[in-house]
């Protein structure tokens, strides 16, 4: 057997994180890591530049590993609990930091290790990468309501039009500019009020064929039900997007749209601000999520970072 040099040599004490529910919403949890923390992930990775990230993905890992082990190799466990949780299921870390706010890379590398302590993040064919980096400005003709920002993007759930699973979706804040509103939307569908009314719907089984505009990338449809899986427990999971789900009659037109008439109106749906920086990190099965519109600014600008995939088996 060959001996593995660690990859870090100097001795780092334990440092760690703080963990409290979302005021507005318990099931949301709020991790916030120390700024000893991030001083000692950013010691332990600037050895690899980004290139080398995204051209050599076992080198993910090993930023992952770095973030867990300055965490006491406690991190870890904790997201996948939260994760694995059906009375939780989404996390919003943090950091208490200034002296990376504004350092792209650094948070290319912070995100990358978070995704890879709960999973493997798909191929993003938007964006060509693992990850897909994106703005929101104040003009837009894009072909999705991704980009446009004086509108409300509806709830849904991520990866409805890919042949591939999309267990955890991670939404990270970069950088913004002249912003006001355009908060993160969430609802978790147990808390929806009308969710039996369309789980036990003889709809609710029927497989919907899903498609996606040409900006996406993805030349093929898929078909699924809307509630397409159960979990451990027999609880429904869901598949849902207005946008780009291809009823192929009345029947299905109609309950789709009664879904996203639902979905919209339920109170349990609550707002969550995210500072740049911070990521919003959710079970895409159990959890609904959008965006509330901004006022508009002719200098408004708002820097996305995207992670989408599966969990470990």
């Amino acid at each position: 057997m060959v001996a593995v040099t660690p990859l870090v040599q100097t001795a780092i004490e334990p440092l760690g994180y703080t963990l409290h529910p979302y005021p507005d919403n318990h099931r949301l949890q709020v991790i916030t890591l120390q700024k000893e923390t991030i001083d000692a992930f950013k010691q332990a990775t600037e050895q690899w530049n980004l290139q080398a990230v995204e051209y050599k993905p076992f080198l993910r890992f090993a930023i992952a590993d770095q973030l867990d082990r300055v965490c006491n190799r406690s991190l870890s466990s904790k997201l996948n609990g939260i994760l694995s949780n059906r009375e939780t299921g989404a996390f919003l870390l943090q950091y208490d930091s200034d002296e990376a706010k504004d350092d792209t890379e650094f948070h290319i590398k912070l995100s990358t290790a978070v995704s890879h302590l709960i999973g493997v993040p798909n191929f993003d064919a938007m964006y060509g990468k693992y990850y897909a980096c994106f703005a929101v400005e104040n003009k837009d003709d894009s072909d999705s309501y991704l980009r446009q920002a004086h509108r409300r993007m509806e709830l849904h759930n991520d990866g409805t039009y890919v042949d591939e699973r999309t267990d955890f979706v991670l939404m990270m804040k970069l950088a913004e500019r002249n912003v006001q509103g355009g908060e993160s939307l969430l609802l978790h569908m147990d808390d929806w009020e009308e969710l039996e009314q369309f789980y036990q719907h003889p709809l609710a089984s029927e497989s919907i064929e899903w498609a996606s505009p040409p900006s996406k990338n993805i030349d093929y449809k898929v078909s699924h039900p809307v509630f397409f899986e159960k979990d451990a427990n027999g609880r429904p999971m869901m598949l849902f997007i207005d946008q780009f789900a291809d009823p192929q009659n009345m029947d299905q037109g109609m309950y789709l749209y009664a879904m996203g008439e639902s979905l919209e109106k339920d109170p349990n749906c609550f707002a969550v601000t995210l500072p740049p920086g911070s990521m919003l990190v959710i079970q895409n099965h159990i959890w609904l999520h959008g965006r509330d519109r901004f006022m508009a600014d002719p200098g408004l600008y708002r820097e996305l970072l995207r992670q989408r995939g599966h969990f470990y088996k």
